[in-house]
């Protein structure tokens, strides 16, 4: 089921991140050449906040400590078998809707 998680004008402009509260999580959203997606914001490495940090290279930068998240697949460059989980994003009529 999607719920509403923000509208399209909040959303972050392009290689940037954004966080965004979703009823008891936090969800990061990464807008990568203006592809969004939806992920969890909590880095596994230590709890560092995603929707924080930075777009290099396509992937989303943990402001903490530097790790390196594939917003698409949810893997770790520095460690390929952590991943967090993504979420399907869609834009309807100006809402944005996640599906937890």
């Amino acid at each position: 089921m999607f719920i509403k998680l923000t509208t399209e004008s909040e959303l972050p402009s392009a290689d940037e991140a954004k966080e965004f509260p979703c009823g008891e999580k936090t969800i990061c959203v990464a807008n990568v050449n203006g592809a969004y997606s939806a992920m969890d914001n909590v880095c596994l490495h230590r709890g560092g906040p995603l929707g924080q940090g930075m777009i290099e290279g396509g992937k989303v930068v943990c402001p903490w400590h530097g790790w390196a998240w594939d917003p698409k697949t949810g893997a770790a460059d520095q460690n390929p078998g952590a991943k967090v989980a993504v979420y399907p994003l869609k834009i309807e009529n100006g809402d944005v809707l996640v599906e937890i």
